[in-house]
């Protein structure tokens, strides 16, 4: 039986899979956040992670009336993002890349956040700006798993189902993972962010 948020989520794809749009903009407010995560960890560039993450929108909007109910909505979207990221990772070269959207970069950039100063958004944003280039460093598979699990927040057994994989062949995958993230981390801070470069 599916919790309050996840029966929230069904009551929205379905209203969405029969063409009310707003149902799929709420539904889109609630995972948006998760979808721009894995399109990120999973491409090499904010542009194709942009264009993954409306892929993604789009392809989760014209399948919604498909949906069947195998997997929880959340699980059900990751999934089109990580197939959506997946797939601009393999787009033809010289394919133009998208032009950054600008709605809501006021917001983003912290405007009007009281403690948001200067020096610690700096600080925010080198930390995490190393963890992303130490994620980009490592193999897909490598990118894939972190990213669903621990990224994502997908359970164990929904990782490895999206991956095809059985549960402890994730799991071991996964400690191998944060092994290699940990590695490239490392290398990141310890050349000061020039590792490998």
């Amino acid at each position: 039986m599916p919790d309050g948020a996840e029966q929230e989520d069904l009551t929205l794809l379905i209203r969405a899979g029969r063409g009310d749009r707003r149902a799929f903009d709420a539904l889109v407010t609630r995972h948006q956040v998760i979808v721009m995560t894995v399109t990120r960890a999973l491409t090499k560039d904010e542009a194709s992670a942009e264009d993954a993450f409306q892929d993604a929108l789009l392809a989760a909007y014209r399948a919604a009336a498909g949906f069947r109910g195998a997997a929880p909505v959340r699980t059900w979207i990751i999934g089109i993002a990580r197939n959506a990221a997946l797939r601009q990772g393999r787009r033809r070269v010289g394919q133009p890349a998208r032009f950054e959207a600008l709605d809501g970069l006021g917001v983003d950039a912290g405007w009007g956040d009281p403690e948001l100063t200067p020096e610690a958004a700096a600080a925010r944003a080198e930390t995490r700006e190393q963890v992303w280039r130490a994620l980009t460093r490592l193999a897909e598979p490598d990118r894939e798993v972190v990213a669903l699990r621990d990224l994502a927040g997908l359970t164990g057994p929904e990782t490895a189902a999206e991956l095809g994989l059985t549960l402890a062949a994730m799991k071991t995958r996964l400690h191998r993972a944060r092994l290699r993230l940990m590695a490239e981390l490392r290398g990141v801070t310890d050349a000061g962010g020039d590792h490998g470069a």
